[in-house]
This record gives structure tokens, C-alpha cells and sequence, in this order.
């Protein structure tokens, strides 16, 4: 569809195009024609203002001539004089004009003869009129033979004037139709662009419909699946808080079970060995040395189960609270790894689950410390505020950049799970030689883990 849309955008942007350039060639071809038919027509208007030139040429040398003649007074010679050398010029003119026309050439060719017969005439009277012969220039003054040529002047000069005319008039026909030309097309032209125009808005239209239609489309797919990924996050989250929770709950119940049975025998086995000593000799060095050996493995059995399971499941958070249990965790870390630890805890009121997961960000930030920190000094804090509980645990190690961090690092991601589903906000800051700090801020009103 997008593919059928732009292609009807190029059609319409075609029209467009073809419409200008048409314009632009009509405008141009009437432009030069009439260019040509004004030229034409101007050059036929003076044809005619010359023909007329003659024709008053030839009446002022008339005038002046029989003024002179029949007065006698020298001032009449002037326009004759002037007339007559006009006539021969004007007529050189007319000459050049016509002989590339045939047709008009033939009727300028004996209205030449005319005026030359004419300009003939009228020097023979003045010739004769000087010479004193008064009859013989009347003879020819009064004679019809000046009546006669005169006329014939007319006759082709008129036969002259409505050529010119004609080829006036068909040079005014062509502007006429070259304006009418420039008219049809304009309008067919414009009609064009409209046309083109009108299909650009629409396919702009259709296109911005498009538009909108995929953006609609694509926010609608966006969102569910960001609803998808809201409803995957929810069950991974659950499933990740549910495993968690099983992981304590069989923590709790392989430390009941070590608590139980393990306790119970390595209790009994203790106590036989009480009985034994008593009814054994030990003054043999061999035997004392075994018994006490054993004894004191007993011993150490016992305290490593009690260490581990204090690990699985903290009996003193349970018994003691959790101010207690995080001093003991903090004094047995510093006694263990001899890494000088403060601890700043105030007594805090949190549901048994919330409980847990504090003890669980402690003591995990503690095992970091001792395994990659190599730090010399720990500060771990415990605030109580009105509405939260802010807890801290700061070193003065080695430090790390934060980009630099796996994605599969399961220790922060562990401790950032835990404390986001007791409803906090776990934050991380650290830079290499500069230590690290983890800050946990827990709600009182907490979101019990499942």
C-alpha cells in the first residue's frame, strides 16, 4: 500500500511537472509569435505612414509649384523644391520595402512610373514657365494629362494601402489568435495544476491517514507488548520471589533437620564418650590422647553445625531480633576474616520476612567484602525513620565500575530482587580505590515476600 501511494504522489508531482513546463512553452511560443505580429504590424503601419508621406509629398510640390506659377513669388518654390527631393527618397524607401514582396512590388512598379511621370510633368512647367514660353506651360499645366497621373498615383497607392491594410489586419487576426491560444492553454494548463494539486492534497491526505493508521497500529502493538513484558516481568518476579521463598523455607527445614538429628547424635555420641572416659583407664597416654581427640572433634562437629546452621537459617534473628542477630553476623565476620567492622544498628519494627531479607543484604554485602574487597575497614548501618528503614553497609576496598559489571553477576541481582520485593529500592555506589557503598531503603508498611 505505502508502494501504490507513493506512486500515485509521483503521477500527481508528474502532472505538476508536465502542467508547468506546458505553461511555461505556451507562455514562451505566444510570447514569440506575437513578438512577430507586432513587428509585422508595426512595419505595415509605416509602409502606409509612407505611402501617405508620398502621396503629401507629391500635393505639397503640387501646390507649390502652381502657387509659384501663378503668382510668380520665389517663397512658393520652397515646399515644391523640398517636396520634390523628398519624393525621391521616399520612393528609394518604398522601393527597398516592396521588392521582396512580389505581389505589392507589381502595383509599386508602374505607381512609380505615376510619380516619376508626375515629377516630370511638373519640372517641364517649370522649365518652360522660366524660359518665358507662358503658353506652352499653361498648355501643359491646364492640360488633363496632370489630372490623369495624379489619379493613377491614387489608384495604386489605394491598391497599395489596402494590401497594407490586409496584411494589417491578418497580423492583428494572428495576435488575436495567439492571444486566444495563450488563453486555452493557460486555462487548460491551470486546469492541470489544479487537477495535479487537487490529487497531491488528496494522496497527502490518504498518506497522512496511512500515517496515522500504522502509528496507531504500531502504539497498539507497542503496548501490548509492553504488557506482555509487564505480565512476563510480574511472573518472572513472582516465580524468582516464589523460589526464593522455597530456598529459605528449605534452608529453614535442612536446619531444623541438621538442629535435630545431626544435633541429637552428635549429642549422644558426646555423652557415650563421657561414659566411656569414665570407665576406661586414661592414665595410658595412648588412650587419653584418643579421648581427648575425639572430644574435641565432637566439639568442633558441634560448632560447625551450629555454624552452618546459623547460616541456612539464623536462630538468633528469630530468638534475639534482628539488632542482636546483625551484631553477632558482624562481630563473627570481623572476628573470621580480621576486618575491622562498626556497626551503627538502632532497634527497627519489621515483619519477620522484611527480617530476613535485611540479615540476608548484610550478610551478603559481608561475604563480597571478604571475598574481592580487600578492605580494611566496614561500617554497617541500620536507621530507623518514621516512614522507612535505611540500611547502609560501606568499605573502603578496592572498589569497581559500575558498566563494568556481568549481566549474569546473580549476587547484586540477588540483593537488588530481595529488598524490590520487600517493596524498597536498593542502590550501588562504588568507584576502584574508592570503596563501595550499598544503600537499601525499606518502607515500614513493607510488601510481605511470598
Amino acid at each position: 500500500m505505502r508502494w501504490t501511494n507513493i506512486r500515485k504522489i509521483a503521477v500527481s508531482l508528474t502532472i505538476a511537472i508536465i502542467a508547468a513546463v506546458l505553461m511555461v512553452s505556451i507562455n514562451e511560443a505566444g510570447y514569440t509569435r506575437s513578438l512577430h505580429a507586432l513587428d509585422a504590424l508595426t512595419k505595415t503601419q509605416s509602409n502606409r505612414a509612407k505611402i501617405n508621406e508620398l502621396m503629401q509629398q507629391i500635393l505639397d510640390a503640387e501646390t507649390g509649384l502652381r502657387g509659384y506659377l501663378l503668382t510668380g513669388e520665389e517663397r512658393y518654390l520652397t515646399p515644391y523644391t523640398s517636396s520634390a527631393e523628398a519624393i525621391n527618397g521616399t520612393m528609394d524607401e518604398l522601393r527597398r520595402i516592396f521588392i521582396m514582396n512580389p505581389a505589392d512590388l507589381a502595383t509599386f512598379t508602374p505607381l512609380a512610373r505615376q510619380v516619376e511621370r508626375k515629377t516630370s510633368e511638373m519640372d517641364l512647367s517649370l522649365r518652360l514657365y522660366r524660359q518665358g514660353n507662358e503658353e506652352a506651360w499653361r498648355f501643359v499645366m491646364f492640360t488633363d494629362v496632370g489630372m490623369e497621373n495624379m489619379d493613377a498615383i491614387r489608384r495604386y497607392s489605394k491598391v497599395l494601402l489596402e494590401s497594407i491594410d490586409k496584411q494589417a489586419q491578418a497580423n492583428l487576426s494572428d495576435i488575436e489568435q495567439t492571444l486566444s491560444l495563450s488563453r486555452i492553454g493557460i486555462a487548460t494548463v491551470t486546469a492541470l495544476g489544479i487537477l495535479g494539486f487537487f490529487m497531491y492534497l488528496r494522496q497527502a491526505s490518504a498518506l497522512q491517514q496511512a500515517h496515522q493508521r500504522e502509528q496507531e497500529i504500531q502504539r497498539e502493538e507497542r503496548n501490548r507488548l509492553e504488557e506482555v513484558v509487564r505480565e512476563r516481568t510480574a511472573t518472572l518476579t513472582e516465580l524468582a520471589t516464589h523460589l526464593q521463598q522455597v530456598r529459605e523455607d528449605e534452608r529453614a527445614h535442612l536446619a531444623r533437620e541438621l538442629h535435630d538429628e545431626l544435633g541429637s547424635l552428635l549429642t549422644a555420641a558426646k555423652l557415650d564418650v563421657a561414659r566411656l572416659k569414665s570407665k576406661i583407664d586414661t592414665s595410658l597416654p595412648d588412650v587419653s590422647e584418643r579421648i581427648t581427640h575425639l572430644v574435641e572433634t565432637l566439639n568442633s562437629g558441634i560448632a560447625l553445625k551450629r555454624r552452618i546452621i546459623e547460616d541456612l537459617r539464623p536462630s538468633s534473628l528469630s530468638n534475639l531480633g534482628l539488632t542482636t542477630a546483625l551484631e553477632i553476623l558482624t562481630r563473627e565476620f570481623g572476628e573470621r576474616s580480621g576486618i575491622d567492622v562498626e556497626s551503627s544498628l538502632e532497634q527497627v519494627d519489621l515483619p519477620e520476612s522484611t527480617q530476613l531479607t535485611v540479615y540476608r543484604l548484610v550478610q551478603e554485602s559481608l561475604t563480597n567484602i571478604g571475598k574481592y574487597a580487600k578492605a580494611g575497614h566496614v561500617i554497617v548501618s541500620v536507621h530507623n525513620y518514621p516512614t522507612y528503614v535505611a540500611v547502609q553497609i560501606q568499605d573502603d576496598g578496592l572498589g569497581f565500575e559500575l558498566s563494568s559489571v556481568r549481566p549474569n553477576s546473580h549476587g547484586l541481582a540477588g540483593m537488588k530482587h530481595r529488598v524490590e520485593a520487600a517493596g524498597g529500592r536498593l542502590t550501588v555506589a562504588s568507584q576502584p580505590g574508592k570503596g563501595t557503598t550499598i544503600s537499601a531503603v525499606i518502607p515500614l508498611t513493607t510488601v510481605t515476600p511470598l
